[in-house]
């Protein structure tokens, strides 16, 4: 039986529906345990005022750390105390809320470590599937073409593996995302599938 074995490559474009915000409470004083005190007393208005964009079990701590400080001499001049949190908001606009909020209610001891755009569970299977269709689609063009070229048409699919290659070009997904003050533009995602199809020749 002779047969031919293509991949096929597709993508889907899809607007991401949820953000993550990584924010840091920051203080600094003479001594550790005020510095700490300071960050964890910041970091409590930081959970506070989350609470009110996104639900507890969204937030969470991702680290503390505290270390010495020193002045333009080299003087020892005190300690800083970082307490970083994680916030998982249901949509991209909350996110920007959420940080507005924040740099009012937190002030100066307020880090903004970054804002990572993302899909739903919902979300991402939708483009997956819409992306793996395509991948197929371009399969048969690929083996139909190959069959022609032999002199001959494309029979019946005989196997079908996913993924068996990256795309040169790939790394999977491609975030296009743009932050201006605390409006955030979403911009798209892109997933990416392969397809290798094994197909019978007629």
């Amino acid at each position: 039986m002779r047969t031919v074995c293509v991949t096929g490559h597709g993508q889907a474009r899809v607007v991401p529906d949820s953000a993550v915000v990584r924010i840091a409470a920051t203080h600094r004083a003479p001594g550790v345990a005020d510095a700490l005190a300071g960050a964890d007393t910041a970091a409590a208005q930081v959970v506070a005022t989350a609470r009110e964009h996104t639900s507890p079990e969204r937030m969470g701590t991702t680290g503390v750390q505290i270390w010495p400080v020193h002045d333009q001499d080299g003087s020892p001049s005190g300690f800083e105390a970082r307490h970083a949190l994680s916030v998982r908001c249901a949509d991209v606009a909350s996110a920007g809320t959420l940080l507005t909020a924040l740099t009012e209610q937190v002030g100066d001891r307020l880090q903004v470590d970054g804002v990572s755009l993302e899909l739903t569970d919902r979300a991402e299977a939708e483009a997956e599937t819409r992306a793996r269709a395509a991948a197929y689609a371009d399969a048969v063009d690929r083996g139909t073409q190959l069959a022609a070229l032999a002199g001959t048409g494309l029979g019946d699919p005989q196997a079908v593996l996913e993924g068996a290659y990256a795309e040169a070009s790939g790394g999977g997904r491609a975030l296009e995302a743009r932050l201006e003050s605390t409006s955030l533009e979403p911009g798209e995602l892109v997933v990416s599938s392969s397809v290798t199809v094994t197909f019978q020749l007629r």
